[in-house]
């Protein structure tokens, strides 16, 4: 784990946030920013910097975090109107924290113009 990394110090609970999910293997928070009505972080707890670094070992790990979007989909009552998951890889998408993580928004239509300007 990278000293530095913010997403690393919130699933290890060395920082602040309001984390609405954990198991041994992922973390899920709410975003500090929000887009939308319902914005949380779902993160592994193991760093991996950037969706191009996912190995093979990780598929059940991504499957997981997977079955957590799905999860909190239902409990934050986004699932029958739908939701969006984002993923950005590297400094073109927008990524700024560098561990992999998926954004779940909803609560609200989404438009392609949700993510002009935002990083993360």
């Amino acid at each position: 784990m990278p000293s530095d990394c913010v997403f690393c110090k919130i699933a290890n609970k060395e920082m602040e946030s309001e984390i609405v999910y954990e198991d041994s293997d992922v973390v899920a928070f709410k975003d500090i920013s929000p887009a939308a009505p319902v914005h949380l972080l779902v993160v592994p707890r193991k760093h991996i910097s950037t969706h191009q670094e996912v190995l093979e070992e990780d598929a059940y790990l991504l499957g997981k975090i997977h079955m957590v979007i799905n999860e909190l989909a239902r409990a934050f009552q986004i699932e029958e109107d739908g939701y969006r998951v984002i993923v950005n890889c590297g400094k073109h998408s927008g990524q700024v924290v560098y561990h992999l993580h998926f954004h779940l928004l909803g609560g609200k239509p989404l438009t392609d113009s949700l993510a002009e300007g935002r990083g993360a």
